[in-house]
C-alpha cells in the first residue's frame, strides 16, 4: 500500500537529506554546464528585447542567422565569460531556496515554494544584476550587419572598459540600473515556477503513474513539469523581464515610464517582444536545470537515505 502511494507522490528531498560536500560540488559543475548551454538563447533574446521595432532582427531565427552568419558561433557567447562568474549567485539562490523551504516548518508544499522561491531569487538578484548589467553590453557589442565589425573578438577587456564607462557615468548606483526592475520580473518568476513545477510533477505522477498505472521513473516525470513551469512563468513575467532589460542597458530609473513608453511605440503585442526567444531559454534550460537539479540531489542524499528515494 505505502509502495502505491509513494508512486502517485513522488517524494521531495529535502535540505537535511543530503550531503553538503557533495551538494556543492556536483552543483558547481550541473551550474557551469547549464549556462553554457543556454546563453546564446540568453543573448538572442536580450539584442531582441532592446532593439527599437524590429531595427536589425525580425524575430528569434531571423536573429540566430544574422549572428552567426556576421558574427559566427563566437557572436552566440559573447559576455559569457562575464556571465560566468554568476555561478557563485546561483550557489546562493539554490542554497537560500533549501534553507527557507526548511525554516518554513509545517506550511503546505506550495507556500513553502512559494516563500523559498521569492526569497532565493532576492538573494541572487542582489548579486546578479551587477554582473548582468555589464554581460549585457557586451551581448551588444558588435551588433552588425557587417561582417567584418560583427566577427571583431570582444575580450576581458571590453568588460572592464565598460564597466569603467558605467562607474564614470553613473558610479556605483550604475551597476544598479534597473534593480527593483529585476526584483520584479525574477521574484515572481521564481516564487511563480517552484509551485507550478511542483503542481505539474504532483498532477503528473497522479496520472500517469496513479489513474493509468504506468511504470514510469519520477525523474522523467519531473524532466515533463519542468518545461512546463517554465513556459508558464516565462509567459507570465515576459512583459516586466522587457522593462528590467532596456532600464539596464539603456538606463532610466522609472519603470512605469519605461513600460507606457514600451506600450506607446509598439502596443500591446510589445509585451510579447523577445518571448519566444524567452521560451527557447525558459523551456530547455527548465528541463536540463530541473533534471540537474533532482539528479544532484539524489546523488547528494546522505548514504543511509540513498535507497528511500526513487529515480
Amino acid at each position: 500500500m505505502n509502495d502505491e502511494k509513494d508512486r502517485k507522490n513522488i517524494r521531495i528531498i529535502e535540505w537535511d537529506d543530503m550531503d553538503k560536500r557533495k551538494f556543492y560540488a556536483f552543483g558547481m559543475v550541473l551550474s557551469m554546464t547549464i549556462r553554457g548551454m543556454i546563453y546564446p538563447t540568453s543573448l538572442i533574446k536580450t539584442r531582441l528585447q532592446v532593439q527599437r521595432q524590429n531595427a536589425i532582427y525580425h524575430g528569434t531565427w531571423d536573429a540566430f542567422k544574422k549572428i552567426t552568419k556576421y558574427e559566427g558561433v563566437r557572436g552566440l557567447y559573447k559576455g559569457f565569460i562575464i556571465n560566468t562568474f554568476t555561478i557563485f549567485s546561483g550557489q546562493c539562490y539554490i542554497t537560500t531556496y533549501e534553507l527557507v523551504r526548511k525554516g518554513c516548518g509545517d506550511l503546505n508544499n506550495t507556500a513553502k515554494s512559494f516563500i523559498a522561491g521569492g526569497c532565493a531569487s532576492f538573494v541572487a538578484q542582489s548579486i546578479t544584476v551587477p554582473i548582468d548589467i555589464v554581460s549585457q553590453h557586451i551581448m551588444l557589442e558588435g551588433q552588425s550587419l557587417e561582417e567584418r565589425a560583427g566577427r571583431r573578438k570582444v575580450t576581458l577587456k571590453d568588460g572592464l572598459k565598460i564597466a569603467k564607462r558605467i562607474y564614470h557615468v553613473d558610479g556605483w548606483k550604475g551597476f544598479y540600473r534597473g534593480y527593483w526592475a529585476s526584483l520584479m520580473t525574477f521574484m515572481p518568476n521564481s516564487a511563480l515556477w517552484w509551485p507550478i513545477y511542483h503542481f505539474y510533477v504532483e498532477r503528473l505522477a497522479s496520472l500517469l503513474q496513479g489513474n493509468l498505472e504506468l511504470s514510469i521513473p519520477a525523474i522523467a516525470i519531473q524532466a515533463m513539469a519542468g518545461p512546463a513551469a517554465g513556459a508558464t512563468a516565462a509567459t507570465l513575467t515576459n512583459p516586466m523581464d522587457i522593462v528590467r532589460t532596456r532600464l539596464q542597458v539603456y538606463g532610466g530609473n522609472s519603470i512605469l515610464l519605461t513600460f507606457s513608453k514600451l506600450i506607446e511605440e509598439e502596443g500591446a503585442k510589445g509585451m510579447t517582444k523577445g518571448l519566444t526567444a524567452r521560451l527557447l531559454n525558459a523551456m530547455p534550460s527548465s528541463l536540463v536545470i530541473i533534471v540537474g537539479y533532482e539528479s544532484l540531489k539524489r546523488l547528494s542524499l546522505r548514504s543511509e537515505l540513498a535507497d528511500s528515494r526513487q529515480w
